[in-house]
């Protein structure tokens, strides 16, 4: 079983430091800009390390940021360990809101504990979470539902494999940053496309890094989340939400308005994973509903802070709050969303509504009737200006970079030595 939240603190510190312990949110975008307004709205310190996206930094929540050489960099734990000596972090709260982040600090979780507060897993618990194939097969021995896979061992196997088209490749993680981790999911219709594909993607990932599966239909409307913060294999806040609409449309690789539902079907199989594997810390866990047999089916487990997170801030179940309390060892009293509340990203998700609404699949009417609900935003809030202001022409410059050549990036604390601050 994992070790509770609260006892992956650094020993032998005081009562005194332990109140004056701030977070240092690691990795992440959006998800990250969440965490960081809710402690900082609450008077906690919030420091962001990243190497990636750099929008929560422009939050007047978080206090202090700093450019490293990433989670896959040789000196990364050092950097991290460097930076709480030099800065007097011991006792902080450390929280991963990527993958590749949350793998390198789920690896490397007895070292850091010693330091920090570390809200993640060890590696024998997130490994059920990070590798697709590991859930799977766990969510096989517990009867759990997820999308029919295929497991072809060359190109021959391949090219006879008998399978309904269209089918679906994914990466099993998603820590390499190219065009096939970006777009999440890449759909095949028939079998040439199939070939030429799996090709590309083995060249990104490799071949054992690739998950053939079948294609669920269905758009954001069918997929489903539950998520939660649990402490000793149990929930200590927790709500399911529908993603009502994703960009793109029809295979979204990002959600862009996510609504509270109740669905105990959802709650009652993640809850039977997580228990499985005795889980502590943040998680989503994402289901689809296959419309052919009105199964609910397992498509992924992030065992770190995800994108909407923020939605917890207004439904009663402010997913960092409680994260940052379980960790300084406070007792938390269960709780469940029980409000109807949505998260909406503004500038995405008025691209998404309107061609919805070309395709026939959203009225003007329904589209008006989200902003109905009480809503917290991805970016905009009335506190906190900035990265609603830089959201669209950075997401904007982000997209462009993908279509242009690479530009050498410029390199900061690789050696895991120097800490460069970002202003």
């Amino acid at each position: 079983m994992s070790p509770t939240i609260a006892s992956m603190t650094a020993t032998g510190r005081n009562e005194r430091a332990a109140r004056s312990a701030g977070a240092l949110v690691v990795g992440g975008a959006h998800g990250a800009l969440a965490l960081a307004r809710s402690l900082g709205r609450r008077g906690i310190p919030v420091w962001y390390v990243t190497d990636d996206h750099p929008i929560a930094r422009y939050s007047r929540y978080t206090e202090r940021s700093f450019a490293w050489g990433g989670p896959d960099d040789k000196g990364a734990i050092e950097f991290l360990k460097n930076l709480a000596r030099e800065h007097q972090l011991e006792g902080w709260v450390l929280i991963a809101a990527g993958d590749a982040e949350l793998r390198v600090l789920s690896q490397h979780h007895a070292e850091l504990s010693t330091i920090f507060r570390v809200t993640v897993p060890p590696w024998e618990t997130v490994r059920w979470t990070h590798d697709k194939r590991l859930t799977y097969e766990r969510a096989a021995s517990l009867g759990i539902d997820y999308p029919r896979c295929y497991d072809p061992h060359d190109m021959q196997e391949l090219a006879a494999l008998d399978c309904r088209f269209p089918v679906v490749l994914k990466p099993t993680v998603r820590e390499q940053r190219n065009a096939f981790t970006r777009a999440k999911a890449w759909r095949v219709d028939d079998r040439a496309a199939l070939l030429q594909r799996y090709q590309e993607a083995a060249a990104m990932v490799g071949e054992r890094a690739i998950v053939l599966q079948e294609l669920i239909p269905g758009g954001g409307s069918s997929q489903f989340s539950y998520s939660a913060v649990w402490d000793r294999g149990a929930p200590v806040a927790s709500l399911v939400a529908r993603r009502s609409r994703q960009y793109p449309i029809d295979f979204g690789y990002t959600s862009t308005f996510v609504e509270t539902i109740e669905q105990p079907d959802i709650e009652a199989a993640a809850c039977r994973f997580l228990r499985s594997i005795g889980y502590s810390g943040l998680v989503e866990v994402e289901f689809k509903r296959d419309h052919r047999d009105g199964s609910y089916k397992l498509l992924d487990v992030n065992a770190r802070a995800w994108t909407w997170n923020a939605l917890g801030s207004i439904a009663g179940v402010d997913f960092a709050h409680v994260l940052w309390r379980l960790a300084m060892g406070d007792t938390v009293a269960p709780v469940r969303c029980h409000a109807s509340v949505a998260w909406m990203h503004g500038s995405r998700d008025l691209l998404a509504a309107a061609l919805e609404m070309i395709a026939g699949n959203l009225s003007f009417a329904d589209y008006l009737r989200s902003w109905h609900k009480p809503l917290v935003f991805a970016a905009f809030a009335k506190d906190d200006l900035m990265p609603g202001f830089i959201d669209l022409p950075l997401a904007a410059a982000r997209v462009l970079g993908r279509y242009l050549p690479d530009l050498p990036r410029q390199p900061h604390g690789t050696d895991g030595s120097r800490l460069r601050e970002s202003h």
